[in-house]
Parts: C-alpha cells; sequence; structure tokens
C-alpha cells in the first residue's frame, strides 16, 4: 500500500539512491517506494540490492532496478549514466548517501583511504549530480538530496577528511539550492547527527558520536523528506543535533578548530586501540 503522506506535493516518478544496501540509503529506499517512485538502487552488493529490490516490488508495487557499481572508482558517474541510458531511464529524484569515513590520526591513516573516500563522498556525488541535473531542468522538475553530516558545519579533527568532504557537500548542495530553487529543481542537503548505522561497529567505539542524540536512519530520511517537500535547503535531523551544530561558533577559525578537537580527541585513542584488531586502513562506514 502506498503512502499518501507526499503525494498532495509531487508526482511518482523515478528515483536513484547511491547506497542503497543498507542504513540510511536502504530507507530513502523504501520511503520513495512507499510514496509511489520507481527506482534504480546503486551499491557494490548486489545480493544486498537484488533482496530489496525484491521486497519493494513485493511490498509497494514498483519498478525496481539494480545498478552495481563502485562508487570510489574513476568513472563511477558517468559508467552509471550510461547504463540509466542504455535501460531508458531518466531521472526525477537523486539522492547522494553513498559514503563512508575515516577516524584517527591522519598519519595513521592510508593516502588510499583518503583518496577512496573523497572519491565516493564528493567526487561521484558531483558527477552524478552534474550528469542529472540537466535533464530535470529539462523536464521542468526534480529533486536532489545529498548525505553531508553535521561534521560539514566545523572542522574536525581526526575525521579530517571526512568532514572537509562534506562541508563541500553541504556548500555545493546550499549553492545549487539557490540557483534552482525557482526553477523546479529542489535541492536538500542532509547533515545527520550520529546515526544508528554500521559507523560505530567498524570503528570499534560509540565516541565517534561526540555530539547530539544518537537517531535513526528512518527518523532522518522522515525528517529529509519533509524538508524536501517544503524546498529548504538544508535540514539537521533532530532537535539535540540541530542544537549541537549551531552552538558552536564559526569564528576565528582556529579557535573553532581548536574547541573541536577538545570534544574529538577520544576518538583518535579509540580508533588506535581499534587497529590492533582489524587495520586502522579499513574503510569506516559513515553515519551521514
Amino acid at each position: 500500500m502506498k503512502s499518501k503522506e507526499f503525494d498532495t506535493v509531487r508526482s511518482p516518478g523515478t528515483a536513484l539512491v547511491t547506497g542503497a544496501s543498507s542504513g540510511i540509503g536502504a530507507e530513502f529506499a523504501t520511503a520513495l517506494a512507499a510514496r509511489g517512485d520507481d527506482l534504480v538502487l546503486v551499491a557494490r552488493s548486489a545480493a544486498r540490492l537484488e533482496s530489496l529490490a525484491a521486497e519493494l516490488r513485493l511490498d509497494h508495487g514498483v519498478a525496481v532496478e539494480v545498478l552495481v557499481q563502485d562508487l570510489a572508482q574513476p568513472r563511477a558517474a558517468e559508467r552509471v549514466v550510461t547504463e540509466l541510458a542504455a535501460r531508458g531511464i531518466s531521472i526525477d529524484v537523486l539522492v547522494n548517501n553513498a559514503g563512508f569515513g575515516s577516524a584517527g590520526r591522519y598519519e595513521d591513516i592510508a593516502a588510499e583511504t583518503d583518496h577512496s573516500q573523497l572519491m565516493v563522498n564528493v567526487v561521484a556525488l558531483e558527477g552524478l549530480t552534474h550528469r542529472l541535473v540537466p535533464g530535470m531542468v529539462e523536464r521542468g522538475h526534480g529533486e536532489v538530496v545529498n548525505i553531508a553530516s553535521t561534521a560539514a558545519l566545523q572542522p574536525a579533527p581526526y575525521f579530517a577528511t571526512y568532514a572537509a568532504g562534506k562541508a563541500f557537500v553541504l556548500n555545493f548542495s546550499l549553492a545549487l539550492w539557490s540557483e534552482y530553487r525557482d526553477r523546479g529543481i529542489k535541492v536538500l542537503a542532509v547533515c545527520p547527527g550520529p546515526t544508528e548505522t554500521g559507523f560505530f561497529d567498524v570503528v570499534g567505539t560509540r565516541d565517534a558520536a561526540v555530539t547530539g542524540s544518537m537517531g535513526t536512519a528512518g527518523e532522518v530520511v522522515q525528517a529529509s523528506l519533509r524538508a524536501l517537500a517544503r524546498n529548504k535547503g538544508y535540514i539537521v535531523p533532530g532537535r539535540q543535533n540541530f542544537a549541537a551544530a549551531h552552538l558552536m561558533p564559526r569564528r576565528p577559525r582556529t579557535l573553532v578548530a581548536r574547541i573541536a578537537k577538545r570534544v574529538t580527541g577520544a576518538v583518535a585513542g579509540a580508533a588506535a586501540a581499534h587497529a590492533h584488531q582489524e587495520s586502522s586502513d579499513r574503510p569506516v562506514r559513515s553515519a551521514g
């Protein structure tokens, strides 16, 4: 049975969700199917995608395509869009959810890990947006949801690359929101705080949840869809997370970085301890 919550806001279309195999991505796919959207699910895990696709077809009666792609690979966005064209699919809703993070002392994180992180969190996100937005403009409607993080709002020592990449996502999204808000295209940056996903299992400590309150992926998605319907430029889901994200001063920047180090300092030690059991080079799945 299809949800009616957002029916008065827009007509069903086709949504592409990256990182759809679990966590926030899977929740987005489920919510979009419930409101009547057909889906293209993108991730690395074919088995998980096929399982979710079968479930969504059965529960919501929508068409679901599976597209297996590692977004850390060069030209990943181009490959995805080429495959969409080959299948005759146009995209009305783009959810750039795929992402992961690295935690710990910068010198202890492999360069290849941070490179892959930026390829997924920044390069693939921008590449898919750049290739799919023109079609939305031509059709006169479309929605883009980019998953950032509360880490985007200030520098985060011991999450240096992750926070910097998410700052790009936030500012990029807000710029496009301003460009397209009067042209039928909605662009939303979502800045979740700590979220119940696999992030903390891989880090090996919940000290990485340094600020705000722990939320669920479902809560993040429902708040995001409400904000999208209102054409907001960005959202920090959860009152405590919103307060924590905005209480930090913005100037002077060096003071902000020093304060942030005191808040996130426990993460470096926890990550180092966890490295005795699992390689510290292993990617950490993002909470947002």
